[in-house]
């Protein structure tokens, strides 16, 4: 029986039935296809429900983890105790000069369409990152030599003891896949991204060009995570795959791609474990021929 059933009833004095979910299975709402069930699952619609749902579990100490749309996670088998809060709806976007105010929820491929649509240059490397603000400021994500570090005014986020802050760069600690939101379990709310004027033309090549090459490099065919590992200093984690000869190595449904060997993908209705026992392999195979360590830049979060 799910122990939160109380916390449903009260979340629905403020939320919708319909951003309320009971004992949602998490396969639905990750990239990777895969995921035991959530307690409850809410996906408010506004900042200011958010701020309530983390007011309310805060308040009745209930164990809560907030997701974005689910582009670089692995949720095990065993699901997630308690409330999951999921961002996706909080997507508004406004433009006023080089500036561009994003909410948490937004997907990083519509704000570098807003960008481009503006005229405004700087934006391109994201457009085709599969994930939101949120869990793009939280990893400081990058590609193609570009990352939010660069781009990134300021960040209004919620603290642990539920202060709202607005943090300019210089004090977001960004960092290679990490920020002071991930290290102080801040809630990003929403941000100001600075651009530059540009040229339509030379932005859409840009895109055109760097979509171009992710649809040819990547294994978008199957569902993953993204990047599996973090690149290594001085190697490539892809590399060191394939120099291990792993390129297409199978556990269970779960599969070393045999396009990008820095993409672990599900292959064939791949369940978690297979997945944790594929990396865990990779891991310990990289170590042993090459002395290098692969950490996972994929998070990795629920019960066995």
């Amino acid at each position: 029986m799910n122990r939160y059933l109380n916390a449903y009833e009260e979340l629905a004095s403020f939320l919708k039935k319909e951003e309320i979910l009971l004992d949602e299975p998490m396969k639905n709402h990750t990239w990777f296809e895969i995921g035991g069930t959530a307690d409850i699952l809410v996906i408010p619609e506004s900042v200011e429900k958010l701020i309530k749902v983390i007011h309310y579990v805060r308040k009745n100490n209930i164990p809560a983890f907030l997701i974005g749309n689910g582009s670089n996670l692995l949720v095990k088998d065993g699901g997630i105790r308690g409330i999951v809060i999921k961002t996706e709806m909080i997507k508004k976007i406004s433009v006023e000069g080089e500036i561009i105010t994003a909410e948490c929820g937004a997907l990083l491929e519509d704000i570098s369409e807003t960008a481009y649509e503006n005229g405004l240059s700087g934006f391109e490397f994201a457009c085709g990152i599969p994930g939101t603000l949120g869990g793009a400021v939280f990893m400081n994500a990058g590609a193609y030599d570009g990352e939010m570090s660069f781009v990134l005014d300021s960040v209004r986020v919620m603290t642990p003891d539920l202060k709202v802050l607005t943090l300019k760069r210089d004090e977001l600690e960004l960092g290679y896949r990490t920020s002071a939101v991930k290290t102080n379990g801040y809630v990003v709310l929403d941000a100001k991204i600075v651009l530059e004027d540009g040229n339509k033309d030379e932005i859409k090549a840009k895109v055109d060009d760097l979509t171009h090459r992710r649809e040819d490099r990547q294994p978008l065919e199957f569902p993953s995570a993204g990047s599996t590992f973090k690149r290594p200093t001085g190697h490539y984690a892809g590399k060191l795959i394939q120099d291990a000869g792993l390129k297409g190595y199978q556990i269970g449904g779960a599969q070393v791609s045999e396009k990008h060997s820095g993409f672990v993908i599900n292959k064939d209705h791949a369940e978690a474990r297979d997945v944790l026992n594929l990396i865990s392999y990779i891991q310990s195979t990289v170590m042993d021929k090459f002395d290098v360590e692969l950490c996972t830049e994929v998070l990795i979060v629920g019960e066995d």
